[in-house]
């Protein structure tokens, strides 16, 4: 094989390993990660849409090299990575004001003193930024956990911890969890999405410790209220529901769980995963009374499953899912037309993800939602959504956690020519998955 096919090769495949990253678990992401080779794993940290846990995963785990190259990817956006704006950009920040220094003095201060500035001073980042760089005695990890179990840190003062950097992942987890019932204010969840961004936690570990379990249902909803400035973009935000579904797998379809989680979610302190893992196990005690925070019904409203709707459109509807087969003359073309069918209701995101060929391209909105101007690339959302949850719940149901079944779909992908359904039931059939004669 010569260079440049190699070259395309490895584009090509990095480009899929990428498409197949929004869906998998950790631990099957490390896996698949590991399986790559030099070149193709060169492009796939020059991706254009990298999803956010792969970073993380390579950020932690990766080479220097990995490191380089994500860097230097003007597509990670809004993320203080190695060569990017980060701890140094806040450092370079003017010193304190005047009014600050005539509040607090110049300096040093202890521990507790810097804690209880911390406390006092952390509705927002700016001024807890600025104590920070100011001289203090070092902050313990230990005490600085105990201290936020005691009494939460407001989240100013945590997104400024989490900013200024040298925080292990486990402590960013804990500081990220609260335990505490009340909400902050319109901030709350600021801290949340800096860990994120930071490259300090992925989505399932940021499922995994945010507590309580209602504050991650409303996470995962960021349309609902109080979640004004900061907050997810469209890919954070398919793949923070991509977690959260998956913590909630447990409960299944039953309608009875899912009514339980709603009643015990709006006063339980517990994580989500531990409030799923006792709801299933039928181990909770009766939930104390209280109203719960504004739109959580509504949250996991979103989240339930949902009964297949009654299709609509007759024939109409039955050529549209037959056109997802028979790409028109230009990508333009084929866009209009999808973008069509998705605006009068004949399509749903989900019926693209099973029905469009290749594969590659179901997995891929570019390919027919189009790009736009928007910050979140596709306007509407909507189809976005749905076509994630549905590729999520497809490659659940036929991959499950086995790494190896990942890679062999992200290996046929680049040359598969039919639907995404149809190159699963190969890989777990056993079968061959090439369409070529």
């Amino acid at each position: 094989m010569s260079t440049a096919m190699e070259d395309r090769a490895g584009r090509r495949l990095a480009r899929c390993v990428a498409l197949v990253l929004r869906h998998a678990p950790d631990h099957v992401a490390a896996g698949l990660l590991d399986r790559l080779d030099g070149p193709a794993r060169k492009y796939l940290t020059r991706d254009e849409w990298l999803p956010a846990a792969a970073v993380t995963l390579l950020l932690r785990h990766g080479t220097d090299q990995d490191r380089h190259y994500i860097a230097r990817n003007p597509r990670v956006v809004g993320r203080p990575l190695p060569g990017l704006p980060g701890p140094a950009r806040y450092a370079a920040r003017p010193g304190p004001s005047p009014e600050l220094l005539a509040e607090v003095g110049p300096g040093p201060f202890g521990a507790d003193e810097l804690l209880g500035l911390l406390r006092r001073h952390g509705r927002r980042p700016r001024v807890p930024l600025t104590l920070l760089r100011m001289p203090h005695a070092p902050l313990d990890p230990g005490t600085l956990l105990r201290e936020h179990a005691r009494t939460p840190l407001p989240p100013g003062a945590v997104e400024a911890l989490l900013l200024v950097g040298g925080l292990p992942p486990q402590t960013a987890g804990a500081l990220i969890g609260t335990g505490a019932q009340e909400a902050y204010g319109p901030s709350w969840h600021r801290p949340a999405v800096r860990a994120v961004r930071m490259g300090l936690l992925t989505f399932e570990e940021l499922v995994a410790h945010v507590a309580p379990a209602h504050r991650t249902l409303l996470l995962a909803d960021p349309a609902g209220p109080g979640l004004r400035g900061l907050r997810w973009n469209l890919p954070e935000r398919t793949g923070l529901r991509t977690a959260v579904a998956r913590a909630l797998r447990p409960l299944g379809a039953d309608p009875r769980l899912w009514a339980e989680l709603l009643r015990h979610a709006r006063t339980a302190p517990l994580s989500l995963p531990e409030l799923v893992a006792g709801l299933a196990d039928g181990a909770l005690p009766e939930p104390a009374d209280g109203p719960g925070p504004a739109g959580l019904e509504a949250a996991v409203r979103s989240l339930a499953p949902r009964a297949e709707p009654v299709p609509r459109g007759g024939v109409e509807r039955e050529l549209a899912l037959a056109s997802l087969a028979v790409p028109m003359e230009t990508v333009a073309e084929d866009i209009r037309w999808v973008r069509d069918c998705l605006a009068r209701g004949l399509l749903d995101g989900a019926d693209v993800v099973r029905h469009k060929l290749p594969a590659c391209w179901a997995l891929d909105e570019d390919h027919w939602l189009g790009e736009t101007d928007t910050p979140d690339r596709h306007d509407p959302p909507g189809p976005v959504l749905t076509a994630r949850a549905e590729a999520d719940r497809l490659f659940a149901l036929a991959l499950g956690e086995d790494p190896g079944a990942w890679w062999s779909v992200a290996r046929a992908l680049p040359e598969f020519a039919g639907t995404l359904p149809h190159l699963l039931l190969r890989v777990t059939d056993g079968g061959s998955v090439s369409t070529r004669p």
